[in-house]
């Protein structure tokens, strides 16, 4: 089984335009997230995914990119065709993984790709991302922090952007002060190729139109999402003001 990641990069971000070039200590935030995701050996190749020229040129300075459209509605659309750009001489198959690496986290760590890919490599598990335990009442309570509930065997069951599971009187933590056992969502996915094609085709279902997240669309239409647990802490820059936390 081969893999190849994926890193979607656009430009016009409504809340931090031009941020995949954003400077961190000396190198653009879409140069840290490649270097970080190649330390990972699991993949077969590594390729930034973007619909602007000015992140195009950048990143085939020190690595390899491809152009998509810019109109997408989400990054997996997008993975979706630079997948198709690569894949003219078929190299991969449906069987083959593609993983979805969020290009707004510069400190990614190699380990979680490596992670999602030991997954992925398990028989019948088509799709597979990370959850982290919350154990901070403002992440719990933020809307942008997606919340997610799964079974024993790890499959998803829900995510929201609302606190689940629901803690009788407060919905948050418990009285003791100790977390109740909540898990944020991860942006990091893992897909059989095949799958991808798939979901990618969904019709917008009304979870999703409801929560705003494409995720429910897969749910919805009885694709299974597998959930593995991380212990790295993540860092995702959506703003100019995340940003000038991590300089």
């Amino acid at each position: 089984m081969q893999f190849i990641g994926i890193i979607p990069a656009r430009y016009h971000s409504r809340r931090f335009p031009g941020k995949p070039l954003a400077m961190i200590r000396g190198k653009s935030m879409i140069q840290r997230v490649y270097e970080q995701s190649g330390k990972c050996s699991a993949l077969n190749e590594l390729v930034v995914a973007t619909d602007d020229q000015r992140i195009y040129d950048h990143v085939t300075a020190f690595g390899k990119a491809v152009m998509t459209d810019r109109n997408h509605p989400s990054g997996t659309d997008r993975c979706l065709e630079a997948f198709y750009r690569i894949n003219t001489d078929n190299t991969y198959s449906d069987n083959d993984g593609v993983i979805n690496i969020q290009g707004d986290e510069p400190f990614v760590d190699p380990e979680q790709i490596d992670q999602v890919i030991h997954q992925l490599k398990k028989p019948n598990k088509n799709i597979v991302t990370l959850v982290k335990k919350i154990d901070r009442e403002d992440n719990l309570r933020n809307p942008n922090v997606v919340k997610v509930v799964f079974t024993a065997s790890g499959r998803a069951l829900y995510f929201s952007r609302l606190p689940i599971p629901y803690v009788g009187g407060t919905g948050a933590m418990k009285e003791t002060g100790e977390p109740a056992t909540h898990y944020r969502h991860l942006g990091l996915y893992g897909f059989r190729a095949g799958t991808l094609q798939q979901i990618v085709s969904l019709p917008v279902g009304a979870l999703e139109d409801a929560e705003k997240l494409e995720q429910l669309r897969w749910l919805q239409q009885d694709f299974e999402i597998y959930v593995e647990e991380t212990y790295v802490e993540s860092i995702a820059i959506d703003t100019p003001e995340d940003l000038e936390k991590v300089l």
